[in-house]
């Protein structure tokens, strides 16, 4: 009972705040991945360059769906802001779901901008089926196809590295986040620009002018100093003996 009031709270609140957002547009805080990611996205379309996103491979039906979907979010933006580009973004993922749903949003933000006729299907691939071998299906696009920006965001684990590593060696801009705290450290340690903790869902919103997007981090700040409200009112308690 407490989780179905929990939910509708939060989801009046997002309504709220989104037809709000519609009125007077928030203000976001810079992130310096982000600004890192504008720059690679606008530099890609002059240079003629590709920019590589890889979605990881959790799967929608499991605790990673989160990240995949914010990942999601954030290719149909990217889509959209490159589908002028001479070389179309790649998309790399490690489940089949993940894989065909990039496909889709892909194709949904060359829609949105308007050229759907310059769509290339084959630019979202299925590299593996697993950690390692995703990674390793991953690598050769990183290397091979004049790609400028490596652009990590889902669900990664220590394998991670590997896509970093090639990076690194091809000379070209990595940013990341993922859920896993492995893979966040190896990103942290490995990229130039690493979003950190949440901002993987805030991706999306500095990318797009949503309201929906910009209410949901609203939403969250909100419920992040609930938490540390209703933390520090139980220390208190407990100090006192109350409980």
């Amino acid at each position: 009972m407490i989780e179905v009031i929990v939910i509708a709270v939060v989801a009046a609140g997002l309504l709220a705040l989104t037809l709000l957002g519609r009125k007077s547009p928030k203000t976001l805080r810079n992130i310096p991945a982000m600004i890192s990611l504008y720059r690679a996205i606008g530099l890609s379309v002059e240079d003629g360059t590709r920019l590589h996103v890889s979605l990881g491979y959790g799967g929608l039906i499991t605790s990673r769906g989160g990240s995949a979907l914010a990942a999601l979010a954030a290719l149909r933006h990217i889509a959209e802001r490159t589908s002028v580009s001479d070389q179309p973004p790649v998309a790399s993922s490690g489940d089949p779901t993940i894989s065909l749903l990039s496909q889709d949003t892909l194709q949904a933000g060359y829609t949105a901008a308007g050229v759907e006729e310059l769509y290339v299907p084959n630019t979202a691939r299925l590299t593996g089926m697993s950690e390692f071998g995703f990674a390793a299906g991953a690598m050769p696009i990183i290397r091979d196809e004049n790609v400028s920006a490596n652009i990590m965001l889902g669900h990664f684990g220590p394998e991670v590295g590997l896509l970093t590593d090639m990076a690194e060696r091809t000379n070209i801009l990595s940013i990341g986040a993922s859920d896993d705290l492995a893979a966040q450290s190896i990103l942290f340690a490995g990229t130039q620009d690493a979003l950190i903790g949440e901002e993987l869902f805030a991706a999306s919103a500095y990318l797009g002018s949503d309201p929906a997007h910009t209410a949901s981090l609203t939403v969250q700040d909100i419920l992040r100093w609930l938490i540390i409200l209703l933390l520090l009112a139980g220390v208190g308690m407990k100090v006192l003996g109350v409980i």
